[in-house]
């Protein structure tokens, strides 16, 4: 799973695999070690939860959690749906853009592993 951050908009983008997981076992975790100790690990999932609408965020001692309804979950594997997109109010005065994704193959040439991606559409 990749994050990106900017501002005030987080974006995770899942494999395959990932996508999967999150259909059956509710949760998918990824983690950056700065460091020793665990004070100086970033860690990010995307859980499915029950009983919510649209997506949902926390920022929790050094973990980002993402939630995803349970039922948008399940099915997303299934479907050609790319991804879910939802601005939740952060504070009074300014909100949080989430967005959750199916990772494409890039279109130019990365030397990262993209067996695992989703083909690209405008292939």
């Amino acid at each position: 799973m990749k994050i990106r951050i900017h501002n005030n908009s987080v974006r995770y983008r899942l494999t395959k695999s990932e996508v999967q997981m999150l259909a059956t076992k509710g949760v998918v975790v990824g983690e950056t070690t700065f460091g020793p100790g665990h004070l100086q690990k970033l860690v990010y999932s995307l859980e499915a939860r029950e009983g919510i609408e649209g997506l949902g965020a926390e920022f929790v001692g050094h973990k980002i959690t993402v939630f995803i309804p349970s039922t948008d979950a399940k099915a997303w594997p299934g479907n050609e749906r790319v991804g879910f997109e939802q601005t939740v109010q952060a504070t009074p005065e300014s909100g949080l853009h989430l967005l959750v994704e199916k990772d494409f193959v890039c279109m130019d040439e990365s030397v990262e592993d993209q067996s695992d991606h989703y083909a690209n559409p405008k292939a």
